[in-house]
């Protein structure tokens, strides 16, 4: 288990932020979708607490202790804000650079709640409110330097009718590339893509379809000992079926715009960015090892030049057990996890059994180790709670405001996200007794698990 270690807040008020597999031919060529399926670095863990203490000036580059830290720009050290060194010496303390990304990648993924449509009388219920050309405007974002190529839906395979008695897919996220003029100033062409999280009831049931199951994304080499969580792999893998015309998955949408945004800027200096919030995040990384999987990121014919692939995960619960950890470090995916240490829903699944419990004495592999959980990636732990609103512990905007202003105290504005937060549980009671549900859920995963094995 790895140690957490307190982490003096930063001061930055003078600092301005900007079924049956079936073969599909597609632009990415012969990839197996299953509709239905049944560098190796340590765990880290820094803690930040919303409290004021003086902060030591950071440093990105360890070789060059003579320039302060703040006359390197992005379009320099982008690989290393990136995770190449797995963010090595930038979380003790928070380096500013790395926290100003860490912010911007967060608001991104806060457009997709502000922009999502829960007004059920409207032709764009659980859509985007906007085109794809002024979502951003819409949302205050004009000056973000990207711009939207593809909307990206959902459709978890949980048979239960929305209002008008059709199951379809949700707007779930989108994906966009930076502009020529943002190329100048954060050093290549990024590639993003980000996912809200969880709102509708699909969604809530999909989080808790927590069995293990082989993700099997890759056709050549199935990797049946790679395996997670089935809720997850179901909305990002099933289709919409019902209709002549139905939707593709949320997997084929995705992966086709990657393929294609891959070729346009062939040549480039690339990047690949995922954020995600929640069940965000873990569809974040599904497609972050996806893409390493499948070698789409691969830029020559030996596979050794690779786009770098960075998840910046807000909140994000495990998605995998251990091989699949182990695969998407083999794979060289980063992965930066941002967590509120009293947040549940990053303690989920496998809330007994997990990373920590795969080992006896560190020396020998427990039976049921290929039944648990394990985070991937590296760890920047927030410390923050409100007890009179128990819900903004896992609250993207608070997230934000932390790491935007840590030494302010924590409150949750009630606004359009807080709609989409409340619009199925009452929040209270429902964070109360997760943890208890998820106590549930991991022991009969084992026991299911064990039975098929």
């Amino acid at each position: 288990m790895a140690s957490k270690v307190l982490m003096p807040s930063l001061n930055l008020n003078n600092v301005t932020f900007p079924g049956d597999n079936k073969t599909q031919s597609h632009s990415f060529g012969q990839v197996s979708f299953p509709n239905k399926t049944g560098v190796s670095s340590s765990r880290q863990s820094v803690i930040t607490r919303s409290c004021a203490v003086a902060v030591k000036p950071a440093a990105l580059m360890a070789t060059s202790t003579a320039k302060p830290a703040t006359s390197y720009t992005l379009s320099h050290l982008w690989r290393e804000v990136q995770g190449s060194n797995n963010w090595e010496n930038l979380l003790e303390p928070l380096d500013p650079l790395l926290r100003n990304e860490i912010i911007r990648y967060g608001e991104f993924v806060a457009a997709c709640y502000k922009a999502f449509n829960l007004d059920s009388s409207s032709k764009r219920y659980l859509n985007c409110k906007y085109g794809k050309k002024n979502m951003l405007k819409e949302v205050g974002m004009e000056n973000s330097g990207y711009e939207v190529s593809k909307y990206i839906y959902a459709t978890p395979d949980v048979n239960i009718p929305i209002q008008n008695g059709a199951t379809c897919g949700r707007w779930i996220g989108y994906v966009a590339v930076s502009s020529d003029e943002a190329v100048k100033r954060i050093g290549r062409r990024d590639l993003l893509i980000t996912f809200r999280g969880t709102v509708t009831n699909h969604e809530w049931i999909a989080n808790f379809m927590s069995s293990l199951t082989p993700a099997r994304l890759d056709p050549h080499n199935p990797r049946p000992q790679v395996k997670v969580e089935s809720g997850f792999l179901s909305l990002y893998t099933s289709e919409e079926a019902d209709s002549k015309f139905g939707l593709e998955s949320c997997r084929q949408q995705l992966l086709s715009e990657v393929s294609r945004l891959l070729n346009k800027y062939k040549g480039e200096e690339l990047s690949i960015t995922l954020a995600g919030h929640s069940m965000g995040s873990a569809l974040a990384l599904l497609l972050a090892y996806d893409i390493a999987e499948l070698g789409l990121n691969r830029t020559d014919t030996n596979h050794q030049d690779q786009i770098p692939i960075t998840v910046f995960s807000f909140g994000g619960p495990r998605v995998g057990n251990s091989s699949f950890k182990q695969r998407c470090e083999e794979l060289g995916v980063k992965v930066l996890r941002i967590a509120n240490v009293n947040d549940p829903i990053t303690k989920l699944p496998g809330v007994f059994f997990n990373e920590n419990l795969r080992v006896l004495g560190g020396r020998y592999e427990l039976p049921w180790s290929c039944s648990c959980y394990a985070h991937v990636g590296v760890e920047l732990a927030l410390d923050f709670f409100n007890v009179q609103n128990p819900s903004c512990v896992h609250d993207l905007e608070t997230y934000i405001s932390l790491l935007r202003w840590p030494k302010r105290s924590v409150h949750s504005k009630i606004d359009e996200n807080d709609r989409a937060r409340g619009f199925l549980l009452n929040a209270q009671n429902f964070y109360i007794c997760l943890p208890w549900i998820g106590a549930a859920i991991d022991i009969v995963n084992m026991v299911q698990s064990q039975n098929l094995s």
